[in-house]
């Protein structure tokens, strides 16, 4: 059974919750994009901390099946790129994520509230 974009976004977005992700933004950039459907962006408090919510995504996307295609930036606390094909997550650093404010790039896409109801086929 393959599993779709919105429902990986879903998996993510909970085991990002689940270790305490902060302030974890979801954006859609479908309509913006042809780069993934979704952005996923998310710091940790430290070092251990942004490496937990890594390992949790790579866990959870690993039980799904589902490969990474890409891991850019170092073990460290700084900032992790997760490239899924459809879902793209970011993991940084309380200072990096202010410093390279993704959000504001992205801005175009739309913000997700993950287990909201929606139209989305």
């Amino acid at each position: 059974m393959e599993i779709t974009p919105k429902e990986q976004m879903e998996r993510i977005y909970a085991a990002l919750s689940e270790k305490q992700g902060q302030d974890i933004s979801v954006i859609d950039i479908r309509q913006v994009s042809d780069l993934a459907d979704y952005f996923l962006i998310t710091h940790g408090n430290n070092t251990p901390h942004v490496d937990a919510l890594v390992d949790a995504v790579e866990e959870t996307m690993g039980k799904l099946g589902v490969p990474c295609r890409s891991r850019e930036g170092l073990r460290g606390g700084r900032w992790v790129l997760l490239d899924y094909g459809d879902v793209v997550v970011n993991v940084f650093s309380k200072e990096d994520r202010m410093w390279y404010d993704l959000e504001r790039i992205w801005r175009d896409g739309t913000r997700v509230n993950p287990g909201q109801k929606d139209a989305d086929p």
